[in-house]
C-alpha cells in the first residue's frame, strides 16, 4: 500500500473564464421521489455543506423538479454567491418553432428559477436531429450570450457529428462543453467524440461514471439483482440493463469490480468508485465528472474527494483493459450508436 497522502487539493479545469472543480454535483435525483426525498430546507443545508467542502459547481436542468429553484435559493443566501457555479439545461423534446421569442422565454425561465442575472452554463439538448432547428435555436442563444444573459453555452447528449457541425457554425469558443455518459462500461466518448473535443477545445461533463452506484464496493461479490424487484433506483435499473444486456454479463462485471478493488488497495483509503471515477478523469477531453447527489438523503463528499491528486499507473490501466477487452464495450458505438443515441 502507498503511504497515506496529505489532504487532497481540489483539482480544477478551465471552462471559459472559470476555474471549476473536476467533480460537479448532479441534482437529477431531485426530479423524482424514487431516489428519496427531504424537506427543502434540509436540501439547501446540504448544498451549503457541499460548497463548504469545495463542491462549488452544481448541475441541474429545466426538468429536474425543483432543482433550479432550490439551487437559486441556496446560492442567493451563500456569503459569496459569485463562487458558486450553476450549470443548467434547456431541453427541447418536441417539435417547436425556435423563434427568438421562444428561445428567450426559455432562458428567462431559467434565470427566474435560479434567481440569477445570468446563467453560468446553459447546456442545450435537442431531441430530433432531422429537425435542424437546433442551429437556429443555438444562434439565438449566442445572441443572448452577447447580451449578457448567458456566460457559457454547452450541449447535452449531442453526438459527434452534430457537435462538430455546431462548433463550426458557432465559431471558436461558441460551445465549451457537451454532457454525455462515460464510464468503464460505456466508453463511446473515446472514439469520434474525443476527436471532436480536441478539434474544438470542448470539454466533456460526464455522468453515469459509477453506473448508478454499481461501480462501487457495495456490489462487489453480490448476486445479480432483479431488475424489477423494486429495490433499485431508476438509475440502477437503467445501468443494470446496460451491463447485462449490452456490455457483457454480471459475472464479467464482478471480474471488473475485483480488479478495481485490487487497484484501490494499492492506494490509501481508495474505493472502487474512486478508481472508476479517476479512470474517466484521466482522459484529457474530460473536464469534470458529475456525481449524482441524493440531497438531504445521503452524501459521499469525503469519499468522492479522494479522487483528487493521484493518477492511475500504466499497470493499473492495463489491468482494467484486460477485463474491458472481454466485454462488448468497444462495440457499443455500433450496437447502441454514438453518445446520446440511447435517448433517441
Amino acid at each position: 500500500m502507498l503511504p497515506p497522502s496529505k489532504p487532497r487539493a481540489i483539482e480544477t479545469f478551465r471552462l471559459g473564464p472559470y476555474a471549476l472543480p473536476r467533480l460537479f454535483t448532479g441534482l437529477w435525483q431531485l426530479s423524482s421521489n424514487s431516489w428519496g426525498s427531504a424537506p427543502a430546507a434540509k436540501i439547501r443545508r446540504q448544498m451549503a455543506d457541499y460548497a463548504e467542502n469545495g463542491y462549488t459547481a452544481f448541475d441541474m436542468a429545466d426538468h429536474y423538479g425543483p432543482a433550479e429553484i432550490l439551487f437559486g435559493e441556496f446560492r442567493e443566501r451563500w456569503p459569496h454567491p459569485e463562487h458558486i457555479f450553476g450549470a443548467t439545461k434547456w431541453c427541447v423534446f418536441r417539435k417547436v418553432d425556435p423563434s427568438r421569442a421562444f428561445v428567450e422565454a426559455a432562458v428567462q425561465d431559467r434565470l427566474a428559477r435560479m434567481k440569477a442575472q445570468h446563467i453560468d452554463l446553459l447546456q442545450f439538448h435537442w431531441q430530433n436531429y432531422e429537425d435542424r432547428g437546433y442551429l437556429t435555436a443555438l444562434c439565438h442563444l449566442q445572441d443572448l450570450q452577447r447580451e449578457g444573459k448567458i456566460a457559457l453555452i454547452g450541449l447535452c447528449n449531442f453526438d459527434s457529428l452534430r457537435m462538430d457541425e455546431i462548433c463550426e457554425e458557432l465559431g471558436p469558443g461558441g460551445i465549451v462543453s457537451n454532457q454525455v455518459q462515460f464510464s468503464l462500461v460505456d466508453i463511446r466518448p473515446m472514439y469520434a467524440m474525443a476527436e471532436v473535443c480536441m478539434k474544438h477545445n470542448v470539454k466533456l461533463l460526464t455522468y453515469g461514471t459509477v453506473c448508478g452506484g454499481f461501480l462501487s464496493d457495495t456490489w462487489l461479490g453480490r448476486e445479480e439483482p432483479d431488475l424489477y424487484s423494486g429495490m433499485l433506483t431508476p438509475s440502477q435499473r437503467k445501468y443494470l440493463d446496460m451491463i447485462v444486456k449490452a456490455w457483457g454479463s454480471w459475472a464479467l462485471f464482478q471480474a471488473l469490480l475485483v480488479v478495481l478493488r485490487s487497484i484501490a488497495d494499492k492506494y490509501d483509503g481508495m474505493s472502487i468508485a474512486n478508481i472508476a471515477t479517476r479512470w474517466v478523469l484521466d482522459h484529457p477531453f474530460v473536464g469534470a465528472v458529475i456525481i449524482g447527489a441524493r440531497m438531504g438523503v445521503s452524501e459521499h463528499t469525503d469519499d468522492n474527494r479522494k479522487v483528487y491528486g493521484f493518477r492511475l499507473s500504466a499497470e493499473d490501466r492495463a489491468a482494467i483493459e484486460a477485463v474491458l477487452v472481454q466485454s462488448n464495450g468497444a462495440r457499443l458505438i455500433r450496437t447502441i450508436g454514438d453518445c446520446g443515441a440511447e435517448y433517441r
